[in-house]
Parts: structure tokens; sequence; C-alpha cells
């Protein structure tokens, strides 16, 4: 086992060097284009008549590729990827082989799916806006809190070890009650929570073109609102220092302090924070259509049902790609609000 984890932290090293994928530790999958919330911030429900979904055979095709990669997480995203009728038999076909799977959810079919969430998934991430009526308004969806906390309590009380997240998009319409939140987490039972600012730049999310600035300033709080928001921000880091010991929150108070830098950055008061990424070398999107992105905001690669993961991610674009991706100078990535920094030697839970 040591020398087996010696040889994939050696093939992550060089993949880094090479920019020629030998080791792919993370993949993040979209079992079901459609989602069954109707999110402020988010156009993926725009599109929900034009389903697509991945198969029980994409995946054991796929699954070629991931044992070849040596992938040992597959993140199900989406949309909702409990949409898909066929979720569990997906995470069966990969649990064979001994992949980490976890589910990024609304949370409104939790309590429906409870006793097979605890067999074939090893946790969940949730998505919390804000307290009951702010979520509920957020998500439009008039009980969507009410389902979220009845779902996460009732896999707790099945399993009360099963690790529940949740994720919280920071944005104009819910800064103001970010103490809520924290206190909605700790209510509904949650095991940690953390947070970023919305994306209002890209053409992820079903951006078909990205928003235009009376859409962006939807989200976007707006300059005069900024002293407002870190005042917010710093009133929290003050009233949770044990939950930022416990790491109850996620990110440090540095981290945090980012969310506010993100969004004064648009009114050029200072640079976009930095971030320290590797993603595409070090993780893939497959889209529930079969796209393949080296993350969720730059251009497709290929497609599954038409060439293997393996030899997209190594196709003579791909590596080109990732040879001259410059992350401080590329616009993507400068305003990207996620990102994913893994050493070789990093050990995935």
């Amino acid at each position: 086992m040591f020398a087996q984890s010696l040889y994939q932290t050696y093939k992550r090293f060089r993949t880094l060097q090479t920019d020629r994928i030998t080791a792919l530790p993370i993949v993040i999958l979209m079992p079901h284009s459609a989602c069954n919330c109707r999110c402020v911030m988010c156009d993926i429900w725009k599109d929900n008549k034009n389903l697509k979904q991945l198969t029980e055979n994409d995946i054991r095709e796929l699954l070629v590729s991931l044992k070849r990669l040596g992938t040992q997480q597959v993140l199900m995203s989406g949309g909702e990827a409990l949409l898909n009728p066929n979720f569990f038999n997906l995470c069966g076909i990969l649990q064979k082989y001994n992949i980490r799977i976890s589910l990024l959810s609304t949370g409104l079919t939790l309590k429906k799916n409870a006793d097979q969430l605890v067999q074939w998934v090893n946790d969940i991430i949730v998505s919390l806006d804000g307290n009951e009526p702010l979520h509920n308004n957020i998500r439009n969806i008039p009980d969507a809190y009410q389902k979220l906390k009845e779902g996460v309590q009732y896999i707790k009380n099945i399993e009360p070890g099963f690790k529940i997240t949740a994720r919280t998009v920071i944005h104009r319409l819910n800064f103001r009650y970010w103490p809520g939140i924290i206190e909605s987490a700790r209510e509904i039972g949650l095991d940690q929570i953390s947070f970023l600012p919305a994306d209002v730049s890209s053409h992820a999310f079903n951006r078909e073109v990205p928003w235009n600035e009376q859409r962006q300033h939807e989200i976007l709080p707006e300059e005069n609102e900024l002293p407002e928001l870190k005042r917010v921000l710093e009133s929290i880091i003050q009233k949770y220092p044990a939950e930022f010991t416990s790491h109850f929150i996620a990110e440090n108070p540095g981290k945090l302090r980012n969310i506010w830098g993100y969004y004064a950055a648009f009114y050029g008061l200072n640079p976009f924070p930095y971030k320290k990424c590797n993603a595409p070398w070090v993780s893939a999107v497959v889209e529930a259509d079969g796209t393949v992105r080296p993350c969720f905001f730059h251009p497709p690669m290929g497609n599954i049902r038409q060439d293997s993961l393996e030899n997209i991610l190594n196709s003579r674009e791909s590596i080109r790609f990732r040879k001259e991706l410059d992350m401080d100078k590329d616009n993507t990535c400068i305003k990207c609000v996620c990102y994913l920094n893994l050493p070789p030697s990093t050990k995935l839970n």
C-alpha cells in the first residue's frame, strides 16, 4: 500500500512537471443536467427542459481511464445529481474500485434517499443560502429550508457520524444575514460550513453568454455596500473564534476577508485575491452530456462519448492548454471564485 501511494505521488509530481496527465486524483461528474431549485444566482434550472444525463455505460467506459489515472475521489455535482434515476447504480460502479464519492446537493431530496445515501455516498455537501425565509427566497422553493433540515437530521439519525457540510455563496442578497447563516448551519446539524463569493462574470452555470452589467449587479454588492460587507465580515471574525479554531467555519479569517477583496476588485479598489490553483492538472469535469472540461470555468476539451477521458486530457491541444495557462494573467482564473490546490503528497480523505 505504501509503495502504491508513493507511486501515485510520483505520477502526480510528473503531471505537474510535464503537463501530461498521468495521475488524476479528483474527477467531478454531473450525472444530471437539470436542477430542482431556481436559484437567483444560477441559470442551470433555466435549461431543465433540455435534459441530459450520464448513463451507466458512460461510467463503465469512464472507469477505464479512472483506474489508469488512479482517481481516488469523485464529486457528484450538477444540476442536482440525485435527479438521475440511476444515480445509485453509478455510485455502485465507482465504489467497486474504492473510489470515494462526495455528493453536492440542494438537499431537497436527502430524506427520500437517506438510506441509499448512507450506503453509497461517503459524504454530502449541501447548499445553504440563509435562514429559513431567506434560503427559500434565494432558492425560489417555498419549503427548501425545511426539506434540507429534515434530510440532514434524518441522515444523522441513521448514521450520526456521516459527514454533511454546507457551502454558502455570499452575495448582495444575503451578506447582511451572514451570522444567521452560521447559526442556521448549527441549527440544522451540519458538521461544517464554507463560504465563497458569487461568480457573476463567467460562462459557467449554464450561461450561454456572460451576464450583462445589470444582471451582475442583482447579485454583486454595490460599491457603496462594501463598507457594510466589511463590517459584517469583521464582526463574524470577532464573534466566532471558536468556530474558526474548530474548523466549523472552514476558511480561516484571512480567506474569509478575500470575499470582500473579491467584490472590491470589481470596482478597482484592489486586485482580485490571489489563488494558488492546480485544478487543470489534478482534476477534470465531466458534464451530463459527456463534455470534458479542465475545470468548471474553462472551455471544453472533448467528450467521453467520442474518446476516452485519458486521450482527451492528453491530446496535443489539452497539453498545450496546460503549458500555456498563466493563472496570474488569464482573465478566467483571475476572476475565479473557487480554486483547488492539491500538492502531489496530499492524501484525500
